[in-house]
């Protein structure tokens, strides 16, 4: 596995990128994750509303960093907010994997974009950039344009944006090992707060264990 963690190089400027080593703990209640996914829930329900959502100063920061790197995100919405916005008009959050549900719980606390990859498919050093013209992936959606959106690459290419990400690096369920990372508007959101953030999910529903943090600009 690769050294943690890893070494990013930022060709956009406004990000800071939050990273987590987690380890499933195998004998983890999976209750303690239902409980988790409605506290978040009835969480963001108090505090957002679906009206108001894209003037919330994080949404929107996150909102500016898509745009200055050529992405419209009203066309392609970030993850966050995707996931906010259905939440909001009543959908639960999707049972998927203990650590997505971490991910996901984090993301909409946040209002950040934030993703789980399988610790041993990404191979860095990597790379936040621009997608350039012609450029796509194969995604969780299928084949996915990424040209103008933000995105983490590999020395494999593109494995992930702060939209979706790659089939070829998605956990499943003989993911025992992965990297949380999450695409901070530097200034708005701090590694600080997604680490305090992160690390209270994880005592509510210790389902994983914080092998390292790292992250920054």
């Amino acid at each position: 596995m690769a050294a943690f963690p890893p070494v990013v190089t930022q060709e956009l400027d406004g990000w800071e990128l939050f990273w987590a080593d987690m380890e499933l703990v195998e004998e983890a209640d999976p209750g303690t994750l239902a409980a988790l996914r409605a506290d978040a829930e009835t969480r963001v329900r108090a505090s957002h509303t679906v009206e108001r959502l894209a003037d919330h100063p994080t949404a929107a920061a996150v909102r500016r960093l898509f745009r200055r790197a050529g992405c419209d995100p009203t066309r392609y919405r970030p993850s966050s907010e995707a996931l906010l916005r259905r939440v909001l008009k009543g959908e639960a959050l999707p049972v998927i994997h203990p650590f997505v549900d971490l991910n996901n719980c984090l993301s909409i606390e946040l209002v950040v974009p934030a993703c789980v990859i399988d610790a041993a498919k990404a191979r860095p050093p990597f790379v936040l950039r621009a997608g350039r013209d012609g450029e796509s992936m194969l995604s969780m959606r299928g084949p996915f344009d990424l040209a103008g959106k933000p995105l983490l690459a590999d020395v494999d290419g593109p494995f992930g944006t702060p939209i979706t990400d790659s089939e070829r690096v998605k956990v499943t369920a003989a993911t025992r090992r992965a990297w949380l990372v999450a695409y901070l508007p530097a200034g708005v959101v701090t590694t600080g707060g997604a680490r305090e953030a992160l690390g209270a999910l994880v005592a509510a529903a210790p389902v994983a264990r914080l092998v390292a943090i790292g992250g920054g600009a």
